[in-house]
Formats: C-alpha cells, structure tokens, sequence
C-alpha cells in the first residue's frame, strides 16, 4: 500500500520483506443406536409398540474455504491508482485506502468505495497508520471517514501498518492494540490488520486474533505461510505492478462474515 503524506510514499513493488479468520469443518457426531425392547403390556398382555428412536438433527458443516484455484482475486488501491475500472470480471473483492494519520482523507476513497459495491464486490476501506500520533485520534477520524461514505454490513475495516515513526518495537506493538480495539469498541467487528510478513512477525505480539492480511512478494499467490502469532492469513497480497494483486483463502460470503455488521 502506499502513503498519501510525501514523505512516506514507497513504491509496492519495494517493500521490505492479511480472520484472520481459520475455517475449521464441523464434526459430525454419530449418536449411538437406540434399541427399543418389545415388553407385554400390563393387563392386555398385548405387544407394547416399539419405541421411536429419537431423531437427532446433524449440525450443518461449516463452509469450506475454496480451493486455491477458485480464491477470489482482489486488488487495493489509493489516489496512486486513479481511475481504476471496477467493472473487470475477474475481481471478487476491492480495497480502497480511505484515511492517513488523524488528519488525511485519500482523495479517490468515495469514488473507489462506491464504485466497489456499485460492482457487487466484497468491499474494505483501510487506514495507513502513523504511530507518532495518537492511536484513538487515528481510529476516531477513520471511522468518521468511513461511516460517512456509507458503511454496510459486510464491509471490512482494516489497519494497514508497515512503518514505526521512529518509535520501538513494544511501541508500535501497542499503538497497534489502541487502535484495533478502539475500532472494535466503535464497531463491534475485528479489523484485520495487514502488513509485510516479517513487519507482522516483528510488530504482532498478541494480535493474532485479527484477520491477517499478509503482504509477501516474491511467491506464488496463497504459497504464504502465517508470521507468528496468526495461525492463518485470510489475504495474501503477492504482487505490485500497476497496483497491488491479492488473493483471499476465504470464499466472498466467508470474507463479508468477517466485516462490519450493524446488527
């Protein structure tokens, strides 16, 4: 992802080197035959009826992931990405940078933010982070950004964090926190958190319980292991030309379980 303030623009394609979620099938238990004796009556000395052995419903499977043919294929994109078609068929999910430290407002959100649902795409808006400044300020003015562009169920929120400001390891590490659960508080929903693998591996120090968006160049779309402490990445951004390529391990309806949901 890039910045919008001059002196943090990178390009993609030279980032050092995302719920978050597992899907685990359900076990089906099989529950033990009922075998119902045949007993005389009192007084008719008639056959009793047989008993109906109960009926126990299964619990349906959770939904598997797709297989790594068929993962949705996505893209992110910020005012570096300016009239990007939306149309395409291939997508299944776009990202649009919507917010920067406590003040900016990327300049192409609104127009990538409808235009996204417009298209019938899973939808996400993200925020770059800035741990010189205050965590609750940063969540606070990416909410409002985010909520007056129309925020809808099954929309992802997510903290984009690859750059320390200068400050150390545990100091970033809790900025991430603050600003993870401030937007859990306001929302009710888990952000993802994305990153280089080896920024994640070094910054993610009890953050694995966010959806990851893992970005690792160099290897093959969804051939990407976890950094610690994830277990599991939902997003694997692999690639950066004309913008950022990203594939998801998780199916679109599985992706929009993991958004925002008002209820």
């Amino acid at each position: 992802m890039r910045t919008g303030i001059q002196k943090t623009i990178r390009t993609r394609g030279r980032r050092r080197t995302l719920l978050v979620g597992t899907v685990v099938a359900a076990g089906v238990i099989t529950p033990l035959a009922v075998t119902a004796g045949t007993a005389d009556a009192p007084e008719t000395k008639t056959p009793a009826r047989t008993a109906a052995a109960p009926v126990i419903e299964k619990a349906p499977a959770a939904e598997a992931p797709p297989a790594a043919k068929s993962r949705p294929y996505g893209v992110d994109v910020s005012h570096h990405d300016r009239g990007f078609d939306w149309s395409q068929r291939k997508l299944g999910f776009g990202i649009a940078k919507a917010t920067e430290g406590t003040e900016h407002k990327d300049t192409t959100f609104i127009r990538n933010w409808t235009q996204i649902k417009q298209n019938g795409l899973v939808r996400g808006a993200y925020h770059y982070g800035r741990p010189e400044n205050d965590p609750v300020r940063e969540a606070d003015h990416y909410l409002r950004v985010v909520t007056s562009a129309g925020l809808q169920k099954g929309d992802l929120l997510i903290l984009d964090l690859e750059t320390t400001d200068g400050r150390s390891t545990d100091q970033v590490n809790d900025w991430a926190k603050r600003w993870l659960e401030r937007v859990q508080q306001k929302t009710g929903v888990k952000p993802f958190f994305y990153s280089s693998r080896s920024f994640a591996e070094e910054h993610g120090k009890g953050l694995g319980e966010y959806p990851l968006w893992v970005a690792h160049y160099g290897r093959a779309p969804g051939k990407v292991s976890a950094p610690s402490p994830w277990k599991q990445w939902a997003i694997h951004q692999y690639a950066s030309t004309d913008h950022d390529h990203n594939v998801a391990r998780l199916s679109g309806d599985q992706l929009r379980r993991l958004g925002y949901n008002a209820a």
